[in-house]
């Protein structure tokens, strides 16, 4: 990026005319001490957004090409001189290096934001630590969960939170305006104690897919080895046939449906678990388990895990015919015609159940891939309440539904026949079928009136054998207060 282009705004910058709230850019000097890629996307945006930048740098004139023409670039002690809100990018191991500028840093507003390479790797933060080097500064910890990208780019959907905390309010508050002015959206998570967690956010890995991706990762290990016991293992010993070659396509074709299709009945069937529960105690407020809890927190990430294994299904089924197995299996079965001349080996009813099978399942990947684009945040957030829950609570159902269809027409009248047995282990899809039916069964009861009145009671508040205060009104005009069970 040359000099020109970056002293460019990349993102226009909305006015702050009007808004109280928001201290012009105009008029206010911010200084960066660092030359460090970050330093130098922070400071990108911070011209763009109208500031007046102040970059310190230990060779001011080897990193002046680095930044934009609009930034000054001049030694650390004439930065800090020039501006009382310095960003320090530098990492923690060289904070030592700025206390030769403890004299002229006193006073001024620190924004830390550096952060570690592994979690909890001090007993103290960055930000702590750096107060206890300049306790004449005043400290905030902010802008250390957006990347340098996102500053570059601008903030967008995902990227557009800053997360600030220090022990001084007017602090927070001047570089929650900064964060404002430059797009972002400030977020006070409090005093300096939050700056460990806040430093840890950025270094957690899918924090929230963890739970999710065993749990689909121990289905696959199952229904696997199930699949590799009935599809190879058993050809083998009985009839002596070598069938490994299965393995890498039709095993696991095989394999991914049934962890799709359980996953997806899982995003459901801990609503159903709370319903029963809410419906066993009669209120709302008694606490959930924990691992009901933590059930109910990872239904995101459970459906999306469905919709991905839903998905390669569908890829490993267009590719079947590709497989050079399938052609000379093919070629056997029409030699084997020929020979016994069989002129019409048309099978109507698995005509219909083959076209049927794709058919519901073309419709059930479909509205899969719905539920997956609507979770995302910025699709989320153009829906208002209902129209969210009906897509994920409603459709989310009837994919469900259709997903049994897919799966009762893909084994017919199959599971009837005693040929499927093998080592008298039922058809995988007949295992699959277990959750999810017990799922539908369950949501068919619950909209029953009767259940479904006192369900909706019970979430509005009401609770068994609790007495409330109510008020009668007597023939004279007078009232008499009185008690009821709320169970009348």
């Amino acid at each position: 990026m040359s000099r020109g282009d970056m002293a460019k705004p990349l993102l226009g910058h909305g006015s702050t005319e009007g808004d109280p709230g928001v201290t012009p850019a105009s008029g206010r000097t911010i200084g960066v001490l660092g030359s460090g890629d970050f330093a130098r996307s922070l400071a990108i945006r911070l011209v763009c957004s109208g500031f007046k930048v102040v970059v310190g740098s230990r060779n001011p004139k080897r990193k002046a090409s680095l930044f934009p023409s609009a930034a000054e670039v001049t030694f650390q002690a004439e930065a800090v001189k020039k501006t009382d809100i310095i960003f320090v990018a530098v990492f923690r191991e060289h904070y030592s290096t700025l206390c030769d500028l403890a004299d002229v840093l006193v006073g001024k507003i620190l924004v830390d934001v550096s952060n570690n390479t592994e979690i909890n790797h001090h007993k103290e933060s960055n930000a702590e630590y750096l107060a206890s080097l300049f306790p004449a500064c005043t400290v905030v910890k902010g802008f250390n969960v957006v990347s340098a990208w996102t500053l570059q780019s601008g903030a967008r959907d995902g990227n557009k939170q800053v997360l600030i905390c220090s022990n001084n309010q007017e602090a927070k508050r001047i570089v929650s305006e900064i964060a404002q002015v430059m797009g972002f959206t400030p977020v006070d998570m409090g005093c300096m104690a939050s700056a460990c967690e806040i430093e840890n956010i950025p270094l957690r890995l899918l924090p929230a897919w963890k739970i999710p991706i065993f749990l689909a990762l121990g289905l696959f290990l199952c229904f696997f080895t199930y699949n590799l016991i009935r599809q190879v293992i058993h050809p083998f010993i009985r009839e002596q046939k070598n069938k490994l070659y299965k393995i890498p396509i039709e095993v696991v074709n095989t394999t991914l449906p049934c962890v799709s299709y359980v996953m997806l009945s899982l995003v459901y069937l801990p609503g159903v678990l709370a319903a029963c529960s809410q419906l066993y105690y009669g209120t709302k407020y008694r606490r959930f388990p924990d691992w009901l809890d933590q059930w109910l927190q990872h239904r995101k990430q459970i459906g999306l895990l469905s919709f991905f294994c839903a998905a390669l299904h569908a890829v490993y089924s267009l590719c079947l015919p590709m497989r050079r197995s399938h052609r000379y299996l093919l070629i056997e079965t029409a030699v084997k015609q020929a020979v016994e001349k069989k002129m019409n080996i048309w099978v109507e009813e698995e005509v219909w159940r083959m076209e049927i099978y794709i058919s519901v399942g073309i419709i059930a990947l479909g509205l899969l891939s719905l539920l997956a684009i609507t979770s995302l945040p910025s699709i989320a957030n153009s829906l208002n309440w209902r129209e969210f829950s009906f897509i994920q609570s409603s459709l989310g159902f009837i994919a469900l539904v259709v997903s049994t269809l897919h799966t009762l027409t893909y084994g017919w009248s199959r599971a009837f026949d005693e040929n499927q047995y093998k080592f008298y282990l039922p058809p995988t899809y007949t295992l699959t079928l277990l959750v999810p039916c017990t799922v539908i069964i369950a949501k068919v009861i619950f909209s029953l009136p009767c259940i479904r009145h006192r369900l909706l009671r019970i979430r509005r508040g009401w609770e068994k054998g609790r007495y409330v205060k109510f008020v009668l009104p007597r023939a004279t005009g007078e009232y008499s207060s009185g008690e009821t069970s709320s169970n009348v």
